[in-house]
């Protein structure tokens, strides 16, 4: 099997995407984790452009890192300097890391314009770096920036460029596909011309972008055509539209083209990995993400489940397993019975095809939908739904009313007041009559209703909201409208979604609360 270097560059490359900045403790997190994955290099950041990638460097070797190696990323040295005299290679060299990868300019444009030096200077400039930085640390990673664009404009310069980094020793040239515009038909084509004129020895890697959706493509030509190193990131965040997708080139490598990393022995930690990133960037986890999203794997339409229930092959790609991701059928109003069989079997249900409950579920849940429910996230108000049906309600409390007062005054702010009764438990139970403050309605319904059943399950401590979401229906006009409310709670190590649905924001809010509060006391009575 061939062997592919996978080298991550999330720190660095991939913190300049919008809306992701790191801590330097996120950073050290990230690279722990990637290390765990048995990634091979990770590059840190620049050590030259902030204070914070400067004193990661020194921290991350507090830490004993077990299968990758540190990589510390920078430009050739300014041309009116010399390698020993600038700052960059200075800052690059104190950081002591074992590999070192530098950009230099292969498009004719950049080097007459945001130089502003000659073509020959500009070869000078990448050999004496490459020359300078092999002679003080153990490997030097050469990105060609720009290379694709540059090869396009003027084909002999930009090979001319590689050809100097490869004469001054560079370890792996890195051909930078760096405005993600190159198709993947034109990678193919720019590196067999590369490869014919430095050799077919040539040690190569491929940096790809993906303005033009390419990156994972281009980066699985590049290696198909003989680059033993692919650079991304993970989920593909990046400047602009982000790098090449790790998190789908790994699998792609691993699992389809017969290629081995280090990494491939550790696949079933994808979707943690994937995740586990985002976490660190204050980031949802994007439910249709390739082999690691929740979505990638769901099966809705009831054909596709039928056939996924005799044999998963018929709708997957891959077995979910390989990357730790999971199977999941959605239950909808496209639904077939198939999936209430699937969703039941889940839940420790055995429901037979002919069941007169089978029956009766589907005809309620489409009923529901087609007044504006969906369980496809809110897979425990499902559940809920089901034991019910099935004569089996999982109730623990009873809402016996609720108010809520929306109070504005003159130049203050508005305050809520939210009271609510409940019977604990149901029926015969003893009746709790309180009130609670909040910041909105909805919040002081959420902590009203808290207030009244962490007397009697003080568990529900525990839980927490992490998502609310409102969407209009279409329907009735304008604020006479249906809304849907979506609520995501979560607990210790366990998430689960409920849903309401009502004319009045308040009562929908409410539903899907009760669920989210009974589901949470279900669960820890199964676990018992």
């Amino acid at each position: 099997m061939k062997r592919v270097e996978i080298y991550d560059t999330t720190l660095r490359d991939g913190s300049q995407a919008e809306e992701v900045n790191f801590s330097l403790e996120d950073k050290i997190r990230v690279a722990l984790k990637l290390d765990e994955f048995k990634i091979d290099y990770i590059e840190g950041g620049w050590p030259g452009s902030n204070p914070k990638d400067f004193q990661f460097f020194k921290e991350i070797k507090d830490y004993n890192l077990k299968h990758a190696k540190i990589a510390a990323f920078g430009s050739t040295y300014h041309p009116k300097k010399s390698p020993e005299t600038d700052e960059i290679f200075k800052q690059l060299l104190q950081v002591k890391v074992p590999i070192v990868t530098i950009f230099g300019k292969s498009w004719t444009i950049h080097v007459k314009e945001a130089l502003k030096i000659s073509l020959d200077q500009n070869l000078e400039l990448i050999s004496n770096s490459i020359k300078y930085l092999k002679s003080q640390v153990e490997k030097v990673f050469y990105d060609a920036e720009h290379f694709f664009d540059g090869f396009k404009a003027d084909p002999q310069y930009a090979l001319a460029t590689l050809k100097k980094a490869k004469e001054a020793g560079a370890d792996c040239l890195i051909l930078c596909d760096t405005n993600g515009g190159t198709l993947p038909h034109e990678i193919v084509e720019i590196i067999t011309q590369v490869k014919k004129e430095l050799g077919e020895d040539l040690v190569f890697g491929i940096h790809a972008h993906n303005d033009s959706e390419c990156a994972v493509a281009n980066s699985l030509e590049a290696v198909r055509l003989g680059a033993t190193q692919v650079q991304g990131t993970i989920n593909g965040i990046g400047e602009r539209c982000g790098n090449a997708n790790l998190c789908s080139i790994i699998p792609n490598l691993v699992l389809k083209m017969g290629y081995s990393c280090s990494c491939a022995e550790m696949l079933y930690k994808l979707t943690e990995v994937s995740k586990y990133v985002f976490e660190m960037a204050n980031l949802s986890h994007p439910s249709r993400l390739p082999f690691v999203g929740r979505s990638a794997f769901a099966h809705k339409g009831g054909v596709h489940v039928s056939a996924v229930l005799k044999s998963p092959a018929t709708y997957e790609h891959i077995d979910p397993v390989l990357v730790g991701n999971t199977r999941r059928v959605l239950v909808s109003e496209l639904s077939g019975k198939s999936n209430i069989i699937y969703k039941a079997k889940e839940l420790g249900i055995d429901l037979e095809l002919d069941s007169p409950l089978l029956s009766k579920i589907v005809e309620e849940i489409k009923k529901l939908e087609a007044d504006g429910f969906e369980f496809e996230a809110a897979e425990a108000s499902l559940e809920l739904l089901i034991y019910r049906l099935m004569g089996e309600p999982k109730q623990y409390f009873e809402l016996l009313s609720y108010k809520v007062l929306d109070l504005k005054s003159h130049n203050q702010e508005a305050q809520s007041e939210a009271t609510v009764i409940v019977r604990v438990p149901p029926g015969v139970g003893e009746v709790e009559h309180t009130a609670a403050l909040g910041n909105g309605p909805v919040n002081a319904l959420d902590n009203a209703l808290r207030k009244a059943l962490e007397r009697f399950y003080p568990q529900i401590k525990e839980m927490e909201l992490e998502d609310y979401k409102v969407r209009v229906l279409p329907g009735l006009p304008g604020t006479s409208s249906k809304v849907r409310v979506f609520i995501l709670s979560k607990s210790k190590d366990k998430k689960w979604g409920t849903v309401g649905v009502s004319t009045d924001i308040l009562e929908a809010s409410c539903q899907a609360l009760i669920d989210s509060y009974t589901y949470k006391l279900f669960l820890d009575k199964r676990k018992r």
